[in-house]
């Protein structure tokens, strides 16, 4: 007797996208994202507005999602979707929406990890079949706007954070430090942009001396934000005139600052496996980086849609949890501050 295929359905809804994708065992079949253009004219994510946005998208996406993965809503086999870390408000809108599907469909409820869907966003398999999945164990930069972490990944569910920032994420200091150059929302990838027509060796700044393998990301944006006061004293025009190499020089010292760390968890753990998850995995200079180390190290690096929000993370993280049959019920809350 055939089985029965494993078909999750995912809901992603921790900040401004709301996504909804579907994964047939292990394989994507359709991820759905949709933007939230209502906060480019406040330079940053509103809580209030992410909600109802997420309220007026959450139903098309789901929709889209099952038209494109061309199944019928009776094929789901369980509903796994974001509890955490994330806007509270965006949080509620996802749960509230998986909690109603799972009751009444009658399918078993599954609850992510946001951060967890992030690093298991390796392990999707396209529908032809192509996949790119490290080995276990492996380390894992995981960066984001606002996480920044260096995980060792032994297996699917057993994870153990190395280093973490010990204030503000690298993604944070992306997107602070573009809003200081007047570039619009979001800045971090303008400012990825910009950078690669810039000399990264123009200016330098100061690398945070922090205990072990953490992080901070503060000092830097202050230490930013003082050197572009006191340049503008002298020259008003001087962001105008030198907006490529700014930009090329701070990604060169988040990127430095990023690496510096995960080296030293390479020779300290002996793990050759290395892959980086989350939205600022996408940045160029970052990928470009990791590249850099496959001469000696097996590295991984997810398809672009899967580096920021995206349910396809969350549907193949319920997949390997519906394989445990590791499933929530209607009391779950979601949780703005999850630890992985």
């Amino acid at each position: 007797m055939q089985q029965s295929p494993i078909i999750i359905l995912g809901i992603e809804s921790s900040c401004d996208d709301t996504s909804a994708a579907i994964i047939k065992n292990g394989k994507v079949l359709a991820n759905v994202v949709a933007n939230q253009d209502v906060h480019r004219a406040y330079g940053g994510v509103v809580p209030e507005l992410a909600s109802r946005a997420h309220q007026q998208n959450i139903i098309p996406a789901v929709v889209e999602a099952i038209k494109k993965a061309k199944i019928n809503k009776e094929d789901i086999t369980a509903i796994a979707f974001t509890n955490g870390p994330g806007l509270l408000g965006s949080l509620l809108v996802g749960s509230s929406f998986s909690k109603a599907f799972s009751l009444a469909m009658g399918i078993p409820l599954i609850e992510v990890n946001h951060m967890h869907g992030h690093i298991l966003a390796h392990f999707i398999e396209e529908m032809d079949g192509t996949k790119n999945q490290p080995n276990f164990p492996f380390l894992c930069l995981t960066v984001s706007g606002g996480h920044t972490q260096i995980v060792k990944v032994t297996d699917y569910f057993k994870m153990e954070v190395l280093g973490e920032t010990i204030d503000d994420a690298a993604g944070e200091a992306f997107d602070k430090v573009a809003k200081m150059l007047s570039l619009p929302y979001p800045g971090g990838p303008i400012l990825d942009k910009k950078a690669q027509s810039g000399d990264a060796n123009k200016f330098t700044f100061t690398h945070p001396k922090v205990p072990g393998l953490n992080y901070s990301f503060s000092g830097l944006k202050t230490s930013v934000l003082y050197f572009l006061k006191a340049e503008l004293k002298k020259n008003e025009n001087f962001i105008t005139e030198n907006l490529n190499d700014i930009c090329a020089s701070v990604q060169k010292t988040i990127v430095d600052i990023l690496f510096i760390e995960l080296k030293k968890a390479i020779k300290e753990t002996g793990i050759k496996e290395v892959a980086i998850a989350g939205g600022v995995s996408a940045n160029s200079e970052l990928r470009k980086r990791l590249a850099s180390f496959s001469k000696d190290y097996n590295v991984f690096t997810p398809k672009f849609e899967y580096c920021t929000d995206n349910a396809a993370m969350i549907a193949i993280t319920g997949y390997y949890k519906y394989l445990q049959q590791d499933f929530t019920d209607q009391r779950v809350a979601p949780s703005a501050r999850m630890k992985v």
